[in-house]
């Protein structure tokens, strides 16, 4: 974490959001967001789902700096891009947390 990201997580107001569901969980998310089971084959395609929707939420017009301070994230997420960045760095340097 560099200063900059320190200082707004000690003085910022807002809420972390937390995109961190783990393999265990995502079937019951996915099928929340309308995704049934039999729509993928097996874990990598379940986590490539996951990405797509976690995606979609993160470049939600709502989904912004200005409430939120930073994101939770899984591993899987972590390791993934967005926009050809890691997510990680896609939110930083996109929303400015």
């Amino acid at each position: 974490m560099n200063q900059k990201q320190l200082e707004q997580m000690k003085s910022k107001k807002g809420f972390i959001a937390a995109l961190d569901q783990s393999g265990g969980s995502s079937p019951k998310a996915l099928k929340a967001y309308g995704i049934d089971q039999d729509q993928y084959n097996n874990d990598e395609e379940m986590f490539d789902l996951m990405h797509q929707m976690r995606t979609r939420m993160i470049k939600s017009p709502s989904f912004s700096g200005d409430e939120i301070l930073g994101a939770i994230l899984f591993q899987n997420t972590m390791d993934r891009k967005i926009d050809g960045k890691y997510t990680p760095d896609f939110l930083w340097e996109s929303f400015h947390f």
